[in-house]
């Protein structure tokens, strides 16, 4: 079934109870995660609307205001309590009162849903199975308790699984709740400053990462995507994944090696030492293969023991010499990558208008779910005629100012 999908698609007639906030005021939002330690998203994100953009006081306030909080899993480690105290905000052991401040209406003007830490199962492809199908079932079912909407950000991916992520959004959809999605890494610095040329003829786009397939996978996924959309046409989906391990990475003919190397001449913070390959240092490597729908190729690489970072490049199909850059994320605290998503987070509460395409963030999980799984039926061809996702992206990446002092 033709799953034509628009990036203007969720935004639709909003309901009459919605309420403009002017650029004075603070918008209300409700906070909603799984674990909330120092470091986690929770941290990086919601910290950042309580302790500046910088994390410790110092820095831009936000233009949110946390209200409420709900942890799901509460540790030694925890911070939500003391801050709570802090700040002066109420923690709820239910979402819906987390949404209402335990009224009957809903009291927050946006929820900003962080579920990326925490001790969960982990399913049959090797993804931690995230609470982000319950937790967005009861703040749907608050929204129609109290017949209102709002602005919801859920972090990284929309879920584990094709089926759980497709059903969220969807149900967004029909609810006409605005959504945003996604991470911090398209929005983050680039070295050197480039993006593919907007409405350019993409013939390949080889890209690299490292860490663990679900949630460093995601990453590197979403890196790729945000350059495949800016394509000529837009996104019009993808036929077909798969993911090769091993020597099979290197021997298969998979990807145009010229933009590999090239991709590799871009590591900042641990290059590919003198006189070693990069074969030799990736004991494990992973290979995920994408073909789009209108001919586009792309291949993501995890790299683990050869690189630390994440990179991309690409060739046009009328330039033959590659076109490469880092996509660089501050590797200690403050994490200031992550205070440039607030402020699309931010715009995004207060306009009600996503910054990127929520389509993004979907086709991205539905590519990771496929490429693991994939990877479950050793490395076999993954029909996907469900990514059948057609949107157009009007996001332009501009390169940040530089971060503050690392450490500091």
């Amino acid at each position: 079934m033709k799953r034509s999908l628009s990036v203007i698609s969720f935004l639709l007639i909003l309901p009459l109870n919605f309420v403009l906030v002017t650029a004075q005021e603070k918008i209300p939002v409700a906070g909603i995660t799984t674990l909330y330690r120092q470091n986690t998203h929770a941290d990086v994100l919601i910290g950042r609307i309580l302790e500046t953009d910088t994390l410790d006081g110092k820095g831009k306030q936000s233009t949110l205001k946390l209200v409420s909080l709900y942890v799901d899993q509460l540790n030694d480690e925890d911070m939500s309590r003391g801050l709570s105290r802090k700040y002066n905000f109420p923690m709820y052991d239910r979402v819906s009162d987390a949404l209402t401040l335990g009224t009957n209406k809903l009291a927050v003007q946006g929820v900003v849903l962080v579920a990326e830490h925490g001790e969960y199962p982990i399913s049959q492809t090797g993804q931690m199975i995230y609470p982000k199908k319950r937790l967005f079932a009861e703040i749907f079912n608050t929204f129609e308790k109290t017949k209102q909407v709002v602005p919801v950000f859920s972090d990284k991916h929309l879920a584990d699984n094709w089926k759980d992520a497709i059903s969220i959004y969807e149900t967004a959809n029909k609810m006409n709740v605005p959504l945003m999605a996604g991470s911090s890494v398209p929005s983050a610095w680039r070295y050197p400053p480039l993006d593919v040329r907007k409405g350019a003829n993409l013939q390949e786009i080889v890209a690299i990462g490292y860490g663990p397939l679900d949630a460093y996978g995601f990453h590197a996924l979403e890196m790729m995507q945000s350059l495949a959309e800016r394509r000529q046409a837009g996104e019009s989906g993808v036929s077909r994944v798969r993911c090769v391990t091993g020597k099979d990475v290197w021997t298969g003919n998979y990807f145009d090696r010229d933009i590999l190397d090239t991709v590799l001449k871009r590591l900042k913070d641990k290059k590919i030492p003198a006189g070693k390959r990069v074969e030799d240092l990736a004991k494990e490597p992973v290979l995920f293969v994408v073909e789009y729908r209108d001919g586009l190729k792309a291949s993501v690489l995890m790299l683990n023991g050869a690189v630390q970072e994440f990179a991309a490049g690409w060739k046009y199909k009328d330039q033959p010499e590659p076109h490469a850059t880092l996509f660089w994320l501050q590797p200690v605290r403050p994490y200031h990558h992550f205070a440039h998503l607030l402020k699309g987070i931010e715009k995004f509460m207060q306009t009600k208008q996503a910054p990127w395409p929520v389509e993004r963030t979907l086709l991205t999980t539905g590519l990771l779910d496929a490429a693991l799984i994939s990877k479950t039926k050793n490395g076999d061809w993954l029909e996907t005629p469900y990514l059948d996702i057609h949107y157009k992206s009007n996001w332009n990446w501009s390169q940040p100012p530089p971060p503050p002092i690392e450490g500091k």
